[in-house]
């Protein structure tokens, strides 16, 4: 998820998901992200543009991830508000994020309506 926000920095999602699965394929883990080949993900990453930053955010953010774990995502490297929202939002539940995204400030106004609902 954390990876996919990266991505998502300055992109549409429409030009992510084609190379989301291309680079899960050649670099399954973090461990394998964090020791890339410059050349190799800036190939894969060309179609996102800003590749080159890109390519340093991930080999960086996956070096983190490996050394510090998930136990504060605003610790690693790469991950801004968006990001810390969505895991916030996503990954541990939280209901009081306010966001600043526009889709996830939609999402949250929809939770809280159907919980209005419920």
């Amino acid at each position: 998820m954390l990876v996919g926000c990266i991505l998502l920095n300055r992109t549409h999602v429409r030009q992510v998901d084609p190379i989301i699965d291309k680079l899960f394929e050649k670099f399954p883990n973090p461990e394998s992200m964090m020791v890339a080949e410059d050349s190799v993900l800036v190939k894969i990453l060309r179609p996102l543009g800003f590749y080159n930053r890109r390519a340093k955010s991930l080999k960086k953010f996956s070096e983190d991830y490996v050394k510090k774990g998930t136990g504060d995502v605003n610790l690693l490297y790469g991950i801004g508000k968006y990001a810390s929202d969505s895991w916030s939002i996503f990954q541990e539940g939280k209901k009081d994020v306010v966001p600043e995204d526009k889709e996830l400030k939609w999402y949250m106004e929809t939770v809280k309506d159907e919980k209005h609902d419920l």
